[in-house]
């Protein structure tokens, strides 16, 4: 079940341009959208579609355009949209880290403060010099969509690197803290499932992977392991060899701040389980993989893993006159963005907010939700037509217009950010959250770059789940060679028990191959 955390609302106001006079839908094209439309399974539901020609702006079909509806995690489009106009594309962001004391024989006598500059990737997903991804991301591991994996990539990366360079800076010990330095904006809880502790500082997306390895037949214990490893967490593992064909069954269990259990089963022969712990607590997270890392790279660090010293971080303005002994430039931020749209991922959405904030002199949500609100305006987008309580689209105050988000694409589409954006959506039956929308041999198989959205809500009453919000959002390509700009939303789907989102997942890939086939 996705969990939905209320934020505080944000009120917004737009000039909005000439509508384009609908036109007649292509022959046969709303007769074949409205029998998927209008099937039985959404009886009780609210449709917002709106479909245009791209170059035109003409309208090709349009259904409640301007009903305001949930978009799920659609509203992760306005806020990478807003982003990578205030940022751009090519933006990097520095990681620093300060030398405060002298350095004797190479023993720093004072402290190293690593100051967080909103780096959220951290070198965590780079390999061979590129930023990857898994279609299913690991920060969904624990919502029951199966097969999330972890990246081939090192999460300590970014850590490991600034402690090379800390020990090629000559120091061999440090005899006073470490500590992190996360005060670049406020901290918040994110709007979306997964790990939602909002802060500058992010180390394998502020989450312990639990991989559980089956043993070689029934009966044996399975290998359960941590990702990444650190003595500030500890695990008490239990976890059997059930037999081949039984339903994984694992159990992360919450003991104290830093300790939990591991109870359940895995199948004989299947695959190793994913399960991920969240972290609550970035900081001390940070600065025990850091000292850790440290002491991997020589630099004797005297200071405790468990708990740090009651030392003060220094005054901003002393960065100015502090050595720098290290520093770690960020991937380019569409390379974020990518990750952001292709697996929708909550924890950097929920964050990007705050990093426009940071871009304007500001520290809150709030103020970065007002900043968008003004690039959104100068977008055309009709932003009386949203309304948004945070960056990732499980806020409950999270509301948008299938006509404002394409005239949010309309308005994307003329900048010099468009390509960067358009090649950052998953791809209709290739990649991210739309990888298994449509078959393989399906027409309409990479005509479309759209941002997916799901919301969950679970009905007790009925022991089975609302699907509160399907949409789906981006470009597609006729057949006729023809680019369309789209919306579609559907909310309030009561499902059948045992039926998921993907079913709808599915239909939203149908109507991508009606589009393809039967448009314009």
């Amino acid at each position: 079940m996705l969990r939905v955390c209320p934020l505080l609302a944000v009120a917004l106001v737009v000039v909005v341009g000439t509508v384009p006079a609908p036109a007649a839908p292509p022959d046969g094209l709303a007769e074949k959208i409205e029998a998927i439309t209008g099937a039985p399974d959404y009886k009780h539901a609210s449709w917002g579609v709106l479909v245009v020609d791209a170059k035109t702006g003409s309208t090709v079909y349009a259904r409640n355009p301007d009903a305001m509806l949930a978009p799920a995690s659609v509203t992760k489009l306005f806020t990478c949209a807003a982003a990578l106009v205030t940022l751009g594309p090519d933006h990097k962001r520095e990681t620093a880290v300060y030398q405060r004391g002298i350095v004797l024989k190479g023993t720093l006598r004072g402290d190293l403060v690593l100051v967080a500059s909103g780096d959220l990737m951290l070198g965590g997903r780079t390999k061979d010099g590129k930023t990857v991804f898994k279609d299913k991301d690991h920060t969904y591991a624990n919502g029951g969509f199966g097969d999330c994996e972890v990246t081939d990539t090192d999460p300590l990366a970014g850590l490991n690197a600034l402690a090379k360079q800390i020990k090629d800076a000559g120091i061999n010990e440090v005899n006073g803290e470490v500590l992190i330095d996360d005060r670049l904006f406020a901290r918040t809880r994110g709007s979306g499932s997964g790990p939602d502790a909002v802060t500058p500082i992010v180390v394998n997306d502020n989450a312990i992977d639990v991989i559980v390895t089956p043993g070689e037949k029934e009966g044996a214990p399975a290998t359960v392991s941590m990702r990444p490893e650190t003595s500030l967490y500890t695990m008490d593992a239990t976890v059997s060899t059930a037999a081949a064909g039984a339903t994984a069954n694992i159990q992360l269990i919450p003991i104290g701040a830093t300790q939990f259990a591991v109870r359940g089963a895995v199948p004989a022969g299947g695959k190793s389980q994913l399960r991920v712990l969240n972290v609550d607590e970035p900081v001390p997270f940070a600065r025990a993989l850091f000292v850790e890392a440290l002491r991997r790279h020589g630099v004797r660090a005297q200071c405790a893993v468990l708990r740090p010293g009651a030392v003060p971080l220094p005054p901003k303005a002393d960065y100015e006159k502090l050595p720098k002994v290290a520093a770690l430039a960020s991937a380019p931020f569409k390379d974020t963005v990518t990750v952001t749209l292709k697996v929708s991922h909550n924890l950097y959405a929920s964050a990007i907010p705050c990093l426009l904030a940071v871009a304007q002199g500001a520290s809150t949500l709030d103020a970065g939700l007002k900043e968008e609100r003004a690039v959104l305006k100068d977008l055309g987008v009709d932003t009386d037509a949203i309304s948004f309580g945070g960056g990732a689209g499980g806020a409950q105050s999270d509301y948008v217009s299938a006509r404002a988000t394409v005239q949010l694409l309309q308005g994307m589409s003329k900048r010099p950010e468009w390509e960067a954006y358009k090649a950052a959506l998953p791809v209709l039956g290739v990649d991210g959250t739309l990888s298994d929308a449509v078959k393989e041999d399906s027409p309409a198989r990479g005509k479309a770059h759209a941002k997916t959205g799901t919301l969950l809500w679970y009905d007790a009453a009925n022991e089975r789940f609302l699907l509160k919000s399907k949409a789906l959002a981006g470009s597609l390509t006729t057949k006729s060679g023809k680019e369309l700009l789209f919306c579609v939303m559907v909310n309030n789907v009561p499902l059948p028990k045992g039926v998921i989102s993907s079913r709808e997942g599915k239909m939203l890939g149908k109507l991508c191959e009606v589009l393809h086939e039967h448009g314009p």
